[in-house]
């Protein structure tokens, strides 16, 4: 059954299909009952969104990005502490294996191509460490910030939209590194960071907190350099969010960090918990 999910994904008009779903998700046609079925199908928790009423929502997008009461993700305050950037499971993490990058069961991919080719940042990245965090329908969609750090530079790099769930990572190739995503550079205490948000089959959009209003996820610039001018962004300070569901992947470079011991493929992760230590020389933890 999963190689034939995968076939599926191959045959099927991706792009076609995630348009649609963008376009239904952004209507108020059918909104309510749309939003009250995922709620009972995925057994939302309501109680955590800061506007628990279904019915207050306009359309999809709108309760799919709900914003949280305060409080409902606590972050890690320890000093030198590396939060966990979304709410979802673990795929898979650990070293930067040269410019490889474990997907999943001795599959890899490169970390240039994930990077959109680009040798510089991925240099910077060789043999540091990398987490993959996978967003179920159920979670909290927005992203948010592991360390602090000065936006550097963007880049959005269209793909294909496979879906991310664990039998796509099994059986496709190279798939966070062929699929569309926005790769975010930050400069911080531990020197050059990256989070990658992987697009997917029906997610109608990536959108990231510097994004122009209204916006589409889509039609961002391929690249942005924000040099001095970008905004500095606290540990656990939202950097941006999916409409539907996907996947986010933290890089760090050698020597910054250290994961929690007990951090393994499966776990269960809320966004603001530790996850990390930075190492003694990046032991500063403090807003940006």
């Amino acid at each position: 059954m999963p190689r034939l999910f995968v076939l599926l994904q191959y045959l099927l008009p991706q792009r076609l299909l995630t348009q649609a779903a963008g376009a239904l998700a952004r209507s108020e046609v059918f909104a309510r009952p749309l939003i009250r079925l995922f709620i009972r199908r995925y057994r939302v928790d309501m109680g955590e969104a800061l506007d628990p009423d279904p019915s207050s929502y306009r359309n999809f997008n709108e309760f799919f990005t709900r914003e949280l009461k305060p409080g409902a993700r606590p972050l890690a305050d320890e000093a030198g502490a590396v939060l966990c950037p979304a709410d979802g499971a673990v795929s898979e993490l650990g070293a930067i294996d040269g410019e490889r990058l474990l997907q999943a069961k001795g599959r890899h991919f490169g970390l240039r191509d994930l990077l959109g080719g680009h040798g510089e940042l991925a240099r910077t990245l060789a043999g540091g460490r990398f987490i993959t965090i996978y967003l179920s329908p159920r979670d909290y969609h927005r992203v948010h910030m592991p360390l602090p750090g000065r936006l550097l530079q963007t880049r959005h790099i269209p793909g294909k939209l496979f879906s991310v769930n664990e039998a796509s990572a099994e059986l496709i190739p190279g798939l966070f590194s062929r699929n569309e995503r926005l790769v975010s550079v930050f400069e911080g205490e531990c020197g050059r960071f990256a989070v990658v948000m992987v697009g997917a089959m029906i997610v109608a959009g990536i959108r990231a907190v510097w994004d122009e209003p209204g916006r589409q996820g889509r039609l961002r610039a391929p690249e942005k350099d924000f040099a001095d001018r970008g905004p500095k962004l606290a540990a656990g300070a939202e950097m941006g969010r999916f409409e539907l569901g996907s996947t986010a992947i933290a890089l760090f470079p050698p020597g910054a960090i250290k994961f929690e011991p007990g951090l393994e493929p499966g776990k269960t992760l809320r966004m603001g918990q530790k996850i990390g230590q930075l190492l003694p020389k990046h032991s500063l933890r403090e807003e940006a």
